[in-house]
């Protein structure tokens, strides 16, 4: 396993991560769940990802309780904050108020003390930012979280964000999770340029777009019933005859390379300086160990023109 610091920081993580959206806490049984995450350890992976409302925190009392066989300072653990959580009118959003309560609570669950990285789950336009960022620049100086981070926020939001933090000397946003694979590239127009230059790193959700891109899907009108296209009832945009056959090319590429076509697009991925990691989910252990295997390969110009021009057709 190889690993990134992470944007402009001084921490290292591993180039693939493992997030727990859709599957911890959830449909994946709890001894496959507990299994992965202690491949993925083993292997080297040193970065876990988690939220409050993955599965109303049953994500996170999972994660934090298998993780506890471990030395606390051997791995980087990351939850998030925004999500509904309850009824009540403070029970969701960015406020000062649901930011505390709302970090107690994952620290709780996790059975932790801190959590390295603190994401805003989404923009909140009802709260005025400096509310927001004051509230997590109080959580880092009580040592409750150690990096601040953003998930699905524009350039601007983020732009925006660091302009008031250095005026109010504020902790900064060193990392944004947004989504990012070979059939959503949104972020190679504003976000990469900025996390380059203000110091921002990706930790990017989604690198195999939910499945997609490991080719197990060849047809779009016979989806197996227990897979997760099945599970969250895709529709024809998100698995399409075009895009499967685009994947079924791409394989090619990844023979030529002795490799399986989702390590190629992890690779791919990974091919951004300033993606920090390829954040993965698995539902079960062998999952995890292919997508390790993704972590080091490198892609000369020639095969990178091969894919662009797949991806472009």
């Amino acid at each position: 396993m190889k690993y990134r610091r992470l944007g402009g920081s001084g921490l290292q993580v591993s180039e693939i991560s493992l997030g727990s959206w859709l599957t911890y806490g959830g449909y994946v049984e709890q001894e496959n769940a507990v299994r992965s995450i202690e491949t993925a350890y083993d292997a080297g992976m040193n970065f876990f990802d988690t939220a409050n409302v993955y599965e109303r925190g049953a994500a996170e009392e999972l994660l934090g309780k298998t993780l506890q066989n471990y030395q606390r300072e051997s791995y980087v653990l990351a939850t998030k904050v925004f999500g509904k959580m309850g009824d009540g009118p403070n029970d969701q959003g960015l406020s000062r108020k649901h930011i505390m309560e709302q970090c107690n609570a994952s620290l709780k669950r996790l059975g932790t003390d801190y959590v390295d990285i603190y994401y805003c789950h989404r923009f909140h336009t009802g709260t005025p930012l400096l509310e927001t960022l004051r509230a997590l620049d109080d959580l880092v100086r009580q040592g409750k979280v150690l990096y601040v981070g953003v998930s699905q926020w524009t350039a601007a939001q983020m732009e925006e964000a660091l302009g008031i933090a250095d005026r109010y000397l504020l902790d900064r946003i060193v990392v944004n999770q947004p989504i990012y694979n070979m059939f959503e590239r949104y972020i190679e127009d504003e976000i990469i340029p900025l996390g380059e230059q203000k110091g921002i790193g990706q930790v990017v959700y989604s690198p195999l777009a939910q499945g997609l891109l490991t080719g197990k899907y060849n047809d779009a009108s016979r989806i197996p019933e227990d897979s997760r296209a099945a599970k969250l009832k895709w529709d024809d945009k998100k698995i399409s005859q075009e895009k499967l056959e685009k994947v079924r090319k791409l394989s090619g590429v990844a023979s030529e390379l002795d490799v399986k076509v989702g390590q190629l697009a992890l690779a791919w991925i990974l091919r951004q300086k300033n993606v920090s990691s390829a954040l993965v989910g698995a539902s079960r252990p062998e999952q995890i160990q292919e997508n390790i295997g993704a972590s080091g390969i490198e892609l000369s110009e020639e095969i990178q023109d091969k894919i662009e021009s797949i991806l472009s057709e």
